[in-house]
């Protein structure tokens, strides 16, 4: 047993950790490398200080996002993710991509090479095989 509570998925844990709208933008805006706290506010639009810092505390709390003084008088913090909080940077590629074909944008990740956009796909490293449907395959996420 894992520790979560038998009916909490894990997509259900994920969620209480992480799962909240400014979350999510924060640790988007933290993959480029660690800001400041006036810098996260310009960086998630729309965001009022007193969410960015409960945000802030609660990811930090959570160990994905840690904080570092820049400043001791008055004391200042910056802020980046944790080697937990960068392994979200391929579920955040995931929803946006998603996100972005439901709004009809086309602000999907492309090849470089010859700018069509790309594809994410479930790949099995012991079979060396792409997972086309996840009902075929037997796929769980647990």
């Amino acid at each position: 047993m894992t520790g979560m509570p038998v009916d909490e998925s894990p997509l259900a844990h994920a969620a209480a950790r992480v799962g909240d709208r400014w979350s999510l933008l924060l640790v988007e805006a933290l993959l480029a490398g660690p800001r400041r706290f006036n810098d996260l506010q310009t960086a998630v639009s729309g965001i009022a200080p007193n969410i960015l810092s409960q945000r802030l505390r609660q990811l930090e709390k959570e160990g994905v996002v840690t904080s570092s003084p820049y400043s001791r008088r008055p004391l200042r913090l910056s802020y980046e993710l944790t080697g937990e909080g960068r392994e979200l940077a391929g579920a955040l590629q995931l929803l946006a991509a998603w996100g972005a074909r439901r709004a009809g944008s086309d602000e999907t990740a492309r090849h470089a090479a010859c700018g069509t956009p790309l594809e994410h796909r479930l790949y099995c490293p012991t079979c060396a095989r792409v997972v086309q449907e996840p009902d075929e395959s037997g796929i769980r996420f647990v």
